[in-house]
Order: C-alpha cells, then sequence, then structure tokens
C-alpha cells in the first residue's frame, strides 16, 4: 500500500495505491501511518473533446493516454456499434446537421450516413430525435458560410430548442466572418472550434465567456488561422471563459493519443499546468476500469499532462 495524490477530475486528493490481484487500484482512503509515499501524482485518462473515430484507428486508443473521446461528426448507427476497448470511453453526437448543399456534406471524407441535411423544422425535429434514440450526448451543428450556405437563424433555433428538450447541448462549427458570434447568440452552447477566422473583440470574448464553451483545436491550423485562434483562446481564458483539449482528431496525420502540438499551442495561449489538467478533464482515477496514469514527479501545483504514462506495479517501491 501507497499513499497517493491523484486528481478526481475536479481537486486533488489523497489516497492510496495498492497491488490486488495483480491490478492496481486506487482507493480514496487515509493512508497508514508510516505508508510509503507514490513518488509523483495520478490522474485518470484525458479527454479529447473532438475527435472522429471513423476516420482513425480507433482500437489503439485502448494503448494511449486518453481514457474519454467525444466524436462530433460521424454516422450515428456506426458509432453506436463501435467497440473501443476499455479505459476508453466513448461520447458522440451523431451527423452533422447543416443546410441543403451545407458543409460538409460536399466532402469526400464525411463517412457515409454521417451529415443530415436540414430543410425545414420537421427535418430538424427527426433529425434530433435520430440522434437522441442511438444514444447521442450532444448535438452537432455546422455553420461554415466559408464553405457554402448556413442554417437560417430560425431553423438553428429550432435545433437548439429540440435538443434542449432532450437536455443535450449544442456543439457547432462555426466558420466563416461572424459565425462564431452568431452560432453563440442562437444557443450553442460549445464551439467545436475555438474562433479562428476572424479575431473577435473583447466585448463579445466576454459574452461567449459566460455563455460557452470552446475546443481548443489550435495545432490542425496554420498563420494566420492559428495564431487568431491562439490570441481569441489567451483572452477567452482571461475573461474566465472555459477551454477544452481537443484535436479534431482524423483530420490530417497525428497521434491517436495525447497530442504535444495541441498542448504546446494551448500552452502559447496562457494554459499552465493545472489549467491544462482543467482543460483535459482527465476521467476520475477511481472509477471501475479507468487507467491509472503517473505524472512522476509531479505534484499538484506542478503536473504536466505530457509526462503522464501507465502506473506500473514496479512504480510501488518499498
Amino acid at each position: 500500500m501507497h499513499a497517493a495524490t491523484f486528481f478526481d477530475g475536479v481537486e486533488w486528493r489523497e489516497g492510496v495505491v495498492e497491488l490486488v490481484d495483480g491490478h492496481l487500484r486506487l482507493r480514496d482512503a487515509v493512508p497508514a501511518s508510516g505508508a510509503p509515499r507514490l513518488d509523483g501524482v495520478i490522474v485518470g485518462g484525458f479527454t479529447d473533446h473532438h475527435v472522429h473515430l471513423q476516420l482513425i484507428e480507433h482500437g489503439v486508443l485502448a494503448e494511449s493516454r486518453l481514457g474519454r473521446v467525444v466524436d462530433l461528426g460521424g454516422n450515428p448507427e456506426a458509432l453506436r456499434l463501435i467497440a473501443v476497448p476499455e479505459p476508453v470511453s466513448v461520447h458522440f453526437a451523431g451527423a452533422f446537421l447543416t443546410t441543403p448543399g451545407g458543409y460538409p456534406s460536399d466532402r469526400g471524407w464525411a463517412p457515409e450516413g454521417s451529415v443530415r441535411e436540414i430543410a425545414d423544422a420537421a427535418a430538424a425535429a427527426d433529425a434530433v430525435a435520430e440522434m437522441a434514440d442511438a444514444g447521442a450526448t450532444c448535438i452537432k451543428v455546422t455553420s461554415n458560410s466559408a464553405a457554402g450556405p448556413v442554417l437560417t437563424d430560425d431553423l438553428f433555433r429550432t435545433i437548439v430548442r429540440l435538443a434542449s428538450a432532450r437536455r443535450l447541448p449544442v456543439v457547432a462549427h462555426a466558420e466563416g466572418a461572424g459565425e462564431a458570434r452568431r452560432v453563440v447568440v442562437l444557443g450553442a452552447a460549445r464551439l467545436a472550434h475555438a474562433p479562428f477566422t476572424e479575431r473577435l473583440d473583447d466585448d463579445e470574448i466576454a459574452r461567449q465567456a459566460a455563455s460557452a464553451s470552446w475546443i481548443s483545436t489550435l495545432a490542425i491550423h496554420d498563420d494566420p488561422e492559428r495564431a487568431i485562434a491562439i490570441d481569441n483562446v489567451r483572452r477567452f481564458r482571461t475573461a474566465g471563459g472555459s477551454v477544452l483539449y481537443g484535436t479534431d482528431l482524423g483530420n490530417g496525420p497525428m497521434p491517436v493519443d495525447l497530442n504535444p502540438h495541441e498542448v504546446a499551442a494551448l500552452r502559447e495561449a496562457g494554459l499552465d499546468d493545472a489549467a491544462l489538467l482543467q482543460a483535459l478533464a482527465p476521467v476520475d482515477p477511481r472509477e471501475p476500469h479507468s487507467a491509472l496514469l503517473l505524472i512522476p514527479g509531479g505534484t499538484p501545483s506542478s503536473a504536466d499532462p505530457l509526462d503522464a504514462r501507465p502506473l506500473t506495479p514496479a512504480d510501488l517501491k518499498v
């Protein structure tokens, strides 16, 4: 038995780690007096809030430091059936909801059955019900005026209302001049990408910080979009906004794991170790089947997520 400091997903706590029947277990308990202490701190698997499982070799996730992923666009039936081995937990939005001819209906990378073109309120109701029945935990709406037509304000609000009735937040892809502002005004709870089309003014940043969260996806961009997104995130965080780690995994070559390029971009935007840990939203390591990741030598005030590795019996030194 070893005393250990661990992050429960909200705060740092004290507990014990022990080897039980060949498996490492973390318990929320007071360590025995004189018990040896683990060198470092424990976290659960991290969360990537923006992935596309149909575009990656998803079986590899079980070997990664990710404990939870959120798929933001795919065939809902295929996503419902995708089996990702423990300890990874899968959440998904289901299909992209867009206007007829809207993004990404014309994209070759979009999996078959991954787009629903919403022409009216009846189509919106059918699509939201379909995603909810498939097990979606959010609804994905695209609003990319740079690539084609977008939903009208009325239809976007209708989708938000229908999703809200099922307690499903709307996550919006906002791209094109004014789209990030528009979708949040219309009720989107989360942006799938930190705004990268244009620099938002400070008043808009403050409004968004009070009403929506942003998924980072900074590393998918080249300059000038990357610089714009990082500047927006820096000011959004200063205004009290919630930034979530996400990579758009499947959008080009990137590791099926914690992405050091995304972490570096978040640091450039001003996130320190503590803020990074919040953005990465690790799973509570006390949960059944949760991964136990060790950040060697780390402390609650200084724990670099990139240093995390799986905890092993060899770490329990007598």
